[in-house]
């Protein structure tokens, strides 16, 4: 008897055709002997129509093609079930499989997605929500923002949106963080919440960062003027400058003086005063190199 595989498709990511990435994908399937079962999302009730197939058609892997978003989405919709998600990298940000070294070949990560290696990776909540890869308060998410309003995706969609959101950040916020049994208050332009090193676009972030130690870092950039940003931006992340601390926990709470700009995994979640952060005891299972 054939085993089943998924496979999820989210057609807009990344402005990337995703007919070579299904072809090929089908085509290994076949030659594998596995029945493959495809689902494109549509941004409406994807997480319950995932949970549908999975109880139908019981797959012990998923093949994602998409970016943060739809892995994250995928994550949430088979959480709790013993299925490995394979990636097929397909977004405007791949900053997870950036970080799980799957910037391949599509041949390359074929056979990673469709074979058995696997990490069991943390999973982070934030006020509930599912978190795998980076969250952030701040510039960043101002960012996202921005991005998610423009009509240009890609790379340089990005780009033309970095310059305009530094260009018109305003204030720094005040932050008090709780956390290892300590309140720290300080002022800062952005806070990340990073279980990986990477952004998608390769900048490292969180130089220490391990996806299956059970612990997060806060990584908190109380000044970001345009010297210490062209650093980071050319992945010299300046760590022992005074304006960048580094916090490693499993638990924490942040409270601003004034909503910041919140995103999760590439998503943008509008503006937060308060976050209540801590680590699942679930992993999920993503098949790598």
């Amino acid at each position: 008897m054939k085993k089943n595989v998924l496979l999820v498709v989210n057609p807009v990511s990344g402005a990337v055709d995703k007919s070579e990435f299904i072809d090929e994908a089908t085509f290994f399937a076949i030659k594998e002997n596995l029945n493959l079962i495809l689902y494109k999302t549509t941004g409406g009730d994807d997480i319950s129509k995932i949970k549908a197939l999975c109880k139908k058609y019981k797959p012990d892997r998923i093949i994602i093609i998409g970016g943060d978003g739809t892995i994250k989405m995928v994550a949430e919709a088979t959480e709790g079930k013993d299925i490995i998600l394979g990636i097929l990298p397909a977004g405007s940000a791949n900053g997870l499989a950036v970080d799980l070294d799957l910037m391949r070949t599509l041949e390359e990560n074929l056979n990673i997605a469709f074979h058995n290696h696997y990490i069991e990776l943390d999973t982070i909540v934030i006020n509930e929500h599912r978190c795998f890869h980076l969250s952030d308060l701040g510039l960043n998410a101002e960012l996202v923002k921005n991005y998610e309003k423009s009509n240009i995706r890609g790379k340089w969609g990005y780009f033309l949106q970095a310059i305009n959101t530094l260009l018109d950040f305003g204030d720094p916020f005040t932050a008090t963080i709780v956390t290892n049994n300590q309140t720290i208050e300080c002022e800062a332009r952005m806070i990340v919440i990073a279980n990986s090193k990477k952004y998608g676009t390769g900048i490292v972030i969180n130089p220490d960062g391990i996806m299956n130690d059970g612990k997060f870092e806060l990584v908190i950039l109380k000044n970001l003027d345009l010297i210490i940003f062209g650093e980071i931006i050319l992945g010299k992340m300046p760590l022992n400058h005074g304006d960048i601390e580094i916090i490693s926990t499993d638990k924490a709470t942040i409270s601003t003086n004034f909503p910041v700009s919140f995103q999760i995994d590439g998503e943008y979640c509008g503006a937060k005063k308060h976050l209540e952060i801590k680590m699942l005891p679930q992993k999920i299972k993503i098949a790598v190199p």
